[in-house]
């Protein structure tokens, strides 16, 4: 019944939500009477916090609509390369003819995005980056509430087989990057592709702050999974979709769950941004504020996970440790990334990061031992948390142009 409280408790509120929305507007328009009355942009502040404190965040778009090549600008074109009930995967194919694409000799990249609560938009810096100098495709992970249970279940070897498909529609000269969650069901991906010999194998794996093995350094996100029993995440954080979406009755972790535990991580530092927030617009500092509406409008989207999914992540990834104890089992075959021989591989980890901790991702050397030294790279990222690997400055300047190096390297 939680979900359905949810639902009918954000209802009620809506009409409260909608009038601080209108009174802030009101007191905010230079046309408004009311915006020249004494103390009128500290009300307006005050009423626009609780707007933004209550309102539904929706997914947002990934805005990404030229980037600059070579010293010139090139407009971008959002495809759908290839669509399915749990993911749609987006080409970003830059606007230029066949002639002028192919002088570019840009790498084709996978970007395998997280489906872990927030949408894949929350990479569009790392998309944007790579797009200087790759041809980039991403998966875009469906909301569950909005998947009809007439399509069936999903499951974390579903997750796997996806990406497997991917890798194999777009070819052999491929090189595949995935950010926290995925690291784990890319690697066993490719690990099942060599141990079958497949010829669609990608050049390269680079993989960033994920858990390979979360038993190294473990953080409050590992230690949640380790301390409850499974029965507990069957029983206390599964709900059924409310009528009013089209995946009415499919179990599902929610989002707003998986929000309320990224912001109890860390409570005060939320608490303070709200309150710098409300600070900037009292004083009129606009560009302060709208890096605030920017940062939240993406970290309070989020999506709801299909039960099946998620529970299978617990038990596999962060109960059982399946993947580094050589035990993952997917479709009666077992996960061994000792096979992998021929794709390179290169890890990425932030000195700061709070949801994988140090060693997680690097534990992938130790797995694919077969690899051979020349073709393995790792690299720490410093001063950088878990966001900071895959989105701002750092990213950037830092460790964007290392991957690139890698990519080459083994192109």
């Amino acid at each position: 019944m939680l979900y359905q409280f949810h639902e009918l408790n954000r209802s009620f509120l809506s009409p409260f939500i909608q009038w601080a929305e209108a009174s802030s507007k009101l007191l905010t328009n230079p046309v408004s009477p009311l915006a020249h009355t004494p103390f009128s942009q500290r009300i307006a502040a005050g009423y626009e916090l609780m707007y933004r404190l209550g309102k539904e965040y929706e997914k947002p778009a990934f805005e990404i609509d030229s980037v600059v090549v070579n010293g010139k600008s090139v407009a971008i074109v959002e495809e759908v390369a290839e669509k399915r009930p749990f993911c749609t995967l987006i080409h970003y194919k830059k606007d230029i003819s066949a002639k002028e694409f192919a002088a570019l000799k840009q790498t084709t990249v996978l970007l395998v995005a997280p489906l872990s609560g927030h949408h894949s938009t929350l990479l569009r810096d790392t998309v944007r980056q790579l797009l200087v100098n790759h041809d980039v495709y991403i998966t875009d992970w469906t909301d569950a509430r909005m998947v009809s249970q007439s399509e069936g279940a999903f499951h974390l070897h579903d997750y796997i087989y996806y990406v497997q498909d991917f890798i194999r529609f777009l070819g052999p000269d491929l090189h595949v990057i995935s950010v926290c969650q995925p690291t784990v069901p890319v690697l066993a991906a490719i690990s099942l592709m060599a141990s079958e010999k497949d010829p669609q194998l990608p050049k390269t794996m680079t993989m960033m702050g994920g858990p390979i093995d979360p038993r190294k350094s473990p953080t409050q996100v590992n230690n949640l999974a380790t301390e409850k029993p499974f029965s507990w995440f069957e029983n206390q954080v599964i709900y059924s979709v409310p009528p009013n979406y089209p995946g009415f009755g499919r179990k599902v972790y929610p989002g707003f769950l998986q929000h309320a535990g990224f912001i109890a991580m860390n409570p005060g530092r939320h608490a303070q941004s709200h309150w710098d927030f409300y600070i900037h617009l009292r004083e009129g500092d606009n560009e302060s504020a709208e890096e605030h509406r920017k940062f939240y409008d993406e970290y309070n989207a989020v999506l709801d996970m299909p039960a099946e999914y998620y529970l299978d992540t617990i038990k596999a990834v962060f109960q059982d440790f399946s993947l580094p104890t050589g035990t993952w089992e997917v479709g009666g075959k077992l996960v061994r990334p000792q096979d992998i021989k021929t794709v390179a591989l290169f890890t990425i980890e932030g000195e700061l990061d709070d949801i994988s901790g140090i060693g997680q991702t690097q534990a992938a050397h130790d797995l694919c031992s077969a690899i051979p030294k020349a073709k393995k790279r790792h690299f720490m990222a410093p001063k950088c948390g878990h966001y900071g690997i895959f989105a701002g400055r750092r990213w950037r300047e830092v460790i964007a142009p290392q991957i690139t190096e890698f990519i080459n390297e083994n192109a």
